[in-house]
């Protein structure tokens, strides 16, 4: 079953400078088609002229090691997904040279059901030294360093990733469905340890949703945003919005850029997530509720400032996360696993 296009597309901006970004676009916290904001680079122009000139392009500046590439056969239509019986994936992961991948997609081409390959998440760093010189981002700090996405026509399944994403098209075009993060309850996340790829992925087919199975995600739609992007364009993705990622064509290379905002940092709020379903799931109702209150008073600080009773030298944890408070409580967190 279809649902028809998606009812909003991802509002688009044009000339976009570093202020720009970070006064207007990041504090407005929706996703955002950055126009034509990467369209001066070298790598946008080499696949311009042909996707050979493109793989000639990157391997012209391959630091000669192995990428890591999934790869599926054509009878998953290019979606990197689970087996039907979820006790598997419908891929293989492996690492080969950069050049063996790019070959590969080339010769792919002109297949009528091609088998689908991805190389996924390499930082340029390593695999492309010389990439960030020659095709600088203009709204980041030199510190958000790049990651390259080659590939066929895939699909990458709905999911959110926990930072701040500017993804930008190189090369073929990409089509991006998008979700608030308040969807989280029509999206029907998948198992959160066993993935994919990394981050939790919704179960729904975004192209054929089964709503007999998935109801909610009618409700989901109604929220959805589209965006589609051309070679040089970018797109934000503010923190913790659900992505759905199409690739368009035969041959398509994407760079993206994932940065946190400054916080002190004791393992990942997803790590924190499985250990609350561990210990307080189960249970009772009047205890969950009772654990409901705790949180919402000291970690989400609904009631306002929980330590502000306290002198600012005699909160401890409750208050600023010091580098000695996170020392101390990687302690009692270890001390409390290994009696597990």
């Amino acid at each position: 079953m279809t649902l028809g296009p998606a009812p909003f597309r991802t509002a688009e901006w044009r000339g976009v400078n570093r202020e720009i970004f970070r006064d207007q676009i990041v504090p407005a916290g929706q996703p955002a088609v950055l126009k034509g904001l990467i369209a001066d680079w070298p790598a946008v122009a080499a696949g311009q002229v042909s996707d050979q000139a493109m793989a000639e392009y990157l391997l012209g500046l391959d630091a000669g090691g192995p990428v890591t590439i999934l790869h599926g056969g054509p009878e998953i239509g290019g979606r990197f997904f689970y087996t039907d019986s979820l006790d598997g994936l419908n891929f293989r992961r492996r690492t080969v040279p950069l050049r063996e991948a790019l070959g590969a997609l080339l010769s792919f081409r002109d297949a009528a059901e091609p088998p689908a390959l991805a190389v996924q998440s390499t930082p340029t760093a390593s695999a492309l030294p010389g990439f960030t010189a020659a095709n600088p981002q203009p709204l980041l700090e030199e510190t958000v360093g790049p990651r390259i996405w080659i590939g066929n026509a895939i699909t990458t399944a709905t999911h959110f990733d926990m930072n701040y994403n500017i993804a930008c098209a190189v090369a073929g075009r990409r089509r991006f469905s998008l979700f608030p993060p308040d969807q989280l309850k029509n999206l029907y996340l998948g198992p959160l340890e066993f993935t994919p790829a990394g981050p939790p992925v919704s179960m729904v087919d975004i192209a054929a949703p089964d709503l007999g199975r998935y109801p909610r995600f009618a409700e989901a739609w109604t929220t959805a945003q589209v965006a589609e992007l051309e070679p040089g364009d970018a797109i934000y993705i503010p923190y913790f919005w659900f992505h759905n990622v199409e690739s368009l064509d035969p041959f398509t290379v994407l760079i993206n850029y994932w940065w946190a905002e400054p916080r002190a940092v004791l393992g990942r709020p997803l790590e924190a997530l499985l250990h609350a379903m561990a210990s307080i799931r189960e249970m009772s109702a009047s205890e969950r509720a009772i654990w409901r209150d705790v949180f919402d008073h000291f970690v989400f600080k609904t009631d306002g400032d929980p330590v502000a009773h306290l002198p600012p030298d005699r909160r401890g944890s409750l208050g600023e996360m010091t580098p000695e408070h996170l020392t101390r409580i990687r302690g009692i967190l270890l001390q409390a696993l290994g009696k597990a």
